[in-house]
């Protein structure tokens, strides 16, 4: 059954059938016509003035329809609430920590040198899978552990001058040597007092200005009397790396050397020294992956026993 076409302005036709329950569905959840919308978990309130959602009238003066506007807008409502619970609960079950948490898991990773065994950080055997030349394995023993100390007689005088800025408050060193006894490495943890942004600052610096390569700017070797690392002086440095950590407060370095205390006139930086093409004394002998390898394995001890520290309950 048609309806009789009305005779206001526009052709307009009161709603019929499913129109005017689809309309007064609308009315039901935006708090009917009288009401003003709003979200809450009380009653909602009908005694308020005029709906803010009434359509406005035109220019024409025929009321625009309101319908399809007061869906879109409740459907952003509920999709907007969705993603913010959405979010929030992603959040909560992923474990994302926030700033705080970073900065005391940093804190904490400071401390550790007075906190965990000497066996942790520089275990007396040390796994190399495929850390030798061609993927070989390789395995490192340790021979002696320094005394924990200042850094002042441990680095040639401008290396000492470039890590002045995060400061140095505690070095542990250790001394290795591989399976056959034919070379030795010293490794070196500096702990720093610098907060996560002069590491960043610093390591930054490094890498702009090459100054991990730089042969006056190498870490010296803890030679340990009465041990085949006797004789490791700083004559005796074939090859070293450095790598300033930014996730914990931390200097990781190597510096490796012949067993017999052969003297090495060119020494070479791990990275160089490890290249397929290399042909020096270092890169033949293998002293490049000799003290980037064990150096890595140092590293990845650290951050896992970092991680562990800041995982106990306080």
């Amino acid at each position: 059954m048609h309806s009789r076409p009305d005779d206001r302005p526009g052709g307009w036709q009161p709603p019929t059938g499913a129109s005017r329950r689809s309309a007064e569905a609308i009315d039901a959840v935006l708090g009917g016509a009288s009401g003003r919308p709003f979200v809450t978990f009380a009653q909602p309130d009908t005694s308020a003035p005029a709906s803010p959602w009434a359509a406005p009238e035109d220019h024409g003066g025929r009321s625009r329809p309101f319908g399809a506007r007061a869906v879109a807008a409740a459907a952003c409502v509920v999709l907007g609430l969705g993603l913010i619970g959405g979010a929030a609960a992603g959040s909560w079950l992923t474990g994302d920590s926030g700033p705080e948490d970073t900065r005391s898991a940093f804190a904490t990773a400071g401390g550790l040198w007075h906190s965990v065994p000497v066996d942790q950080l520089f275990p007396p055997t040390v796994e190399g899978e495929g850390a030798g030349p061609g993927g070989t394995e390789r395995t490192w023993t340790r021979i002696a552990v320094a005394p924990d100390s200042g850094c002042a007689d441990a680095f040639d005088p401008l290396l000492r001058k470039a890590l002045a800025p995060v400061g140095c408050a505690r070095l542990l060193r250790a001394t290795y040597t591989d399976a056959t006894r034919s070379s030795v490495v010293t490794v070196g943890l500096m702990f720093t007092d610098a907060d996560a942004t002069g590491m960043d600052s610093l390591r930054t610096r490094f890498e702009k200005e090459g100054l991990d390569r730089r042969t006056d700017l190498m870490p010296r070797p803890y030679a340990a009397e009465n041990t085949v690392a006797g004789d490791f002086g700083d004559g005796q440095r074939a090859s070293w790396t450095i790598s300033v950590l930014t996730d914990v407060p931390v200097v990781v370095y190597a510096v490796s050397g012949f067993a017999d205390g052969r003297t090495v006139g060119e020494p070479q930086p791990a990275e160089e020294a490890m290249r397929s093409d290399a042909t020096t004394a270092p890169a033949q002998s293998g002293l490049g992956h000799e003290a980037k390898g064990l150096a890595d394995r140092v590293e990845r001890g650290l951050r896992k026993t970092a991680a562990s520290a800041t995982e106990q309950p306080s």
